[in-house]
């Protein structure tokens, strides 16, 4: 296990708007996990601004899913 840096800890600089565009299109979080194969607790992990990392395909396939743009998705949060 390697050392944790400051880097690791605190907020990434990224805020998920999935909260957000879920509302906007009446779709829960278990629906979007059943359309996008992905479990609700790493998606809630996202949804969180806890997620270190996303899959291009993921991050794809949520989209595809919301019919958005990953800049609607994914927002800098500074």
């Amino acid at each position: 296990m390697t050392p944790a840096t400051a880097e690791d800890e605190g907020p990434s600089g990224v805020h998920c708007r999935l909260d957000e565009l879920l509302e906007a299109r009446g779709m829960t979080l278990t629906r979007l996990s059943e359309l996008v194969g992905v479990s609700v607790v790493n998606l809630s992990v996202l949804k969180n601004d806890r997620a270190r990392a996303i899959r291009y395909s993921t991050l794809s396939a949520i989209c595809r899913a919301l019919d958005c743009e990953i800049g609607e998705l994914l927002v800098r949060a500074d």
